[in-house]
């Protein structure tokens, strides 16, 4: 990408001289922003923005420019806005400055420099030009928002996003707006005998007078019958699937059990199924839904709900689609196919991994769903937020601890589920949009004896650093067992090769004393090599033989926070395949092959030609060559085996050359394995300090493990520190 010109050559020194220059010259702005670039602090594309609007207003002032320069940037760190005052109280945090400093030689001014005396009444005062900003509705390309004390610089697209996404929002939670049939439907005592068989309460024969604790899960059903639109989120294991299904259960009940229309000729018309769509970000976290939900459906007791049970077990979907896929994604384009006038066929949509839809995303989702038809997200509030800009989920969730119902909305679910709710999640004051959400808050996954449930909770807690860092040691010093803590030397490549191989089974407390151990990845390779079928065998037994690969494959994965160094992605990725090697696991030449048996790749952008999805993985086996079958002639050839991911346990089989969006997956960085678990998950952190290591980072990454983890420090150790640094996204949504 070429950069456009700057308007004027500024003199050479003056950057270092006197950088404050900047605020009040646009050649020797230009000139910084050009340095900026060049040390990889600031994007080419926000010096282009900034340069456009120079163009369009020449007259423009420099520290206006400046704020539009951040403003860009800030959208590739995963902020909305910019936000004025909290760039001059930590100026530095608005670049993507190096954690540790720059080591080259004559670094540019850095922004708390360049800024030194700047208010933020002369900032804002700057920012007076309607041609380029207004404070709302128009066609400027900048949009400054927020209260005088807090204001907020937005480019104008994701300023509407922000907008569409609480007036759509506000729009659903208006129950007034439903036809009366519809807000008759959520009348308590009629909802009441459909959750008591839904949720049928456990015979505990020792709590007290105040009876069984709390269904969480039954509440949050119920809370979600009550707009179009509602929020399920808690951690791993808290029963959001399970849920979300019975949910789906009771919407559909009424539906089939409603009273039919007449036709014209009077004859009753047959009671209508909802229909209802299930989605999800990433092609990965579909399948997960796919075949959570496929599985809860078809044992789901459902006599008494309806006269055909069967009938309604039919009618609760279990095919799960991406969030692109539905919305039918076109090439080239930020555009859909479904929008407000041409909206989405549906009644009811669900959509899993709602922290990993970003604001534009749900600003298009809600955007193309009909008015009437109800919206459930599902997430984790505490998980990391989308790759692209903004945390829509935990924007909305942001109050969702404190419950904040008020009695109106606690006395219905007293009628509607007969348990009341406690009197520190009640509020007087409390929002629309609270009455809305419902946080599940007892984990089926991770019980008290569970080291991985201590240690997620022990990183999530908003404990005082002294005490947090206590907490965490207590937890790593107890001698869980399904939890080990693994340190390694920058060069201890023997420990790092043992954990890829074996998975380090002898690290754990249990070690030797259960039936089953921690794997690494020389299971799922063993698995290749000693399942693998003669070559004359039908295509039936290489599909079978590909399931069980992959099924072993799930049972280990290397996690990393970063894409690069030692520890990252790339340099983990390439360590592994050594040590592979070295066991005689695999056999890549050294390296000089990039295709090989038993190479993991991910996919890391949807190809709807072949039917993949950013996020699948697939594994690279040798089969027969198609001339020599029903032959045992050796001639063979590798394919990639996917997982159909459509319900079924259909294999995929794709020739390596196909596949141009894929990386290999020995180590996947934390944020790729989102919506995914692993039977055994080594959680890798760096050994040097870096912005991307945050509390949610940690927590999403320890939470991928269902049965054992491996914590993984190098170096110095970072985890202490990551544990006290949350991820902060600027935005609106959020207050």
């Amino acid at each position: 990408m070429t950069m456009p010109p700057t308007p004027q050559s500024a003199p050479p020194d003056t950057l270092q001289q006197t950088p404050e220059r900047a605020l009040s010259d646009t050649p020797t702005l230009f000139a910084l922003l050009d340095r900026w670039v060049a040390r990889g602090w600031l994007r080419r594309l926000d010096r282009a923005f900034t340069a456009f609007l120079h163009r369009e207003v020449p007259d423009a002032p420099p520290l206006l420019l400046l704020a539009a320069a951040l403003a860009s940037h800030q959208l590739g760190r995963g902020h909305v806005c910019l936000d004025l005052a909290q760039t001059l109280a930590t100026p530095d945090l608005a670049l993507s400055l190096p954690p540790e400093g720059d080591s080259l030689e004559d670094p540019p001014p850095l922004p708390s420099r360049v800024m030194t005396g700047l208010d933020l009444d002369s900032w804002r005062t700057a920012l007076t030009q309607p041609e380029l900003v207004a404070s709302g509705p128009g066609g400027t390309p900048l949009v400054l928002a927020g209260s005088r004390e807090r204001p907020r610089l937005y480019l104008r697209r994701y300023w509407q996003y922000e907008q569409d996404i609480h007036t759509r929002i506000v729009e659903r939670l208006d129950n007034d707006a439903l036809p009366a049939e519809a807000r008759a439907a959520t009348d308590a005592t009629r909802l009441r005998p459909v959750l008591d068989a839904l949720f049928p309460q456990p015979e505990v024969a020792d709590h007290d007078d105040a009876g069984p604790p709390l269904d969480w899960q039954k509440a949050a059903c119920a809370l979600a019958v009550r707009a179009r639109f509602a929020v399920i989120t808690g951690g791993p294991g808290t029963g959001k699937t399970t849920t979300v299904v019975r949910l789906l259960a009771l919407l559909q009940a009424r539906a089939l059990s409603a009273n039919p229309p007449a036709q014209a000729d009077g004859e009753p018309e047959g009671p209508r199924a909802l229909r209802i769509r299930l989605a999800a970000p990433t092609g990965k976290a579909a399948a997960r839904l796919n075949e959570s939900i496929a599985g809860q459906v078809a044992t789901l007791a459902l006599d008494g709900l309806a006269d055909d049970a069967e009938r309604l077990r039919e009618a609760i979907p279990t095919e799960v689609s991406t969030l692109h896929r539905l919305l039918g994604s076109r090439p080239d384009t930020r555009r859909f196919r479904h929008h407000r006038h041409n909206p989405l066929p549906l009644d009811v949509l669900v959509v899993d991994e709602a922290s990993m839809v970003d604001v534009g995303m749900m600003a298009a989702l809600l955007d193309a769903l009909p008015p009437q038809a109800r919206l459930v997200l599902l997430g984790d509030k505490d998980q990391l937020a989308s790759v692209e800009a903004g945390a829509v989920l935990g924007d909305l969730c942001a109050r969702a601890e404190g419950g904040h119902y008020t009695p109106a909305t606690a006395e219905w679910l007293v009628q509607a589920t007969g348990q009341a709710l406690p009197p520190a999640t009640l509020d007087a004051e409390g929002e629309p949009l609270d009455q809305a959400i419902a946080m599940l808050r007892v984990s089926h996954r991770f019980t008290a004896d569970s080291g991985i449930g201590q240690l997620a909770a022990a990183i999530n807690a908003d404990f005082e650093a002294a005490a947090k860092r206590h907490t965490i040691r207590d937890v790593l010093n107890h001698g869980y067992a399904d939890l080990s803590h693994l340190k390694l030397a920058n060069d201890d490549e023997r420990g790092l090769a043992r954990l890829a191989v074996t998975g380090s089974p002898e690290h754990f407390p249990a070690a030797g004393r259960t039936t089953t151990a921690p794997m690494g990845y020389r299971h799922f390779l063993s698995v290749m090599a000693e399942q693998r079928p003669a070559d004359s065998a039908p295509q039936e037994a290489f599909d079978h033989w590909a399931r069980q690969v992959l099924t072993a494959h799930g049972d280990f994965q290397l996690l990393c926070a970063l894409r690069r160094g030692p520890w990252g992605v790339e340099g983990l990725n390439e360590r592994v395949r050594q040590a592979l090697e070295g066991e005689k696991l695999i056999d890549s030449q050294q390296g000089r092959q990039r295709w090989y048996a038993g190479r993991p790749v991910l996919v890391t952008k949807n190809d709807y030609g072949l039917g993949l999805m950013n996020g699948d993985i697939g594994i690279t086996l040798e089969v027969p060559h198609p001339d020599a079958a029903n032959s045992d002639d050796g001639r063979r050839l590798l394919r990639v085996a996917f997982p159909a991911n459509d319900g079924t346990d259909r294999i995929k089989w794709v020739l390596p050359s196909r596949l141009q969006s894929v990386e290999t997956v020995l180590a996947m960085t934390v944020h790729k394995s989102q919506g995914s678990e692993f039977t055994h998950a080594a959680l890798v952190l760096p050994d040097a300090p870096n912005p991307i290591l945050t509390r949610e980072l940690i927590y999403t990454g320890i939470t991928r493990a269902r049965r054992w983890l491996t914590l993984v420090e190098t170096g110095r150790g970072q985890l202490m520190d990551a544990a006290q640094r949350r991820v902060m996204r600027v935005s609106g949504l959020g207050g």
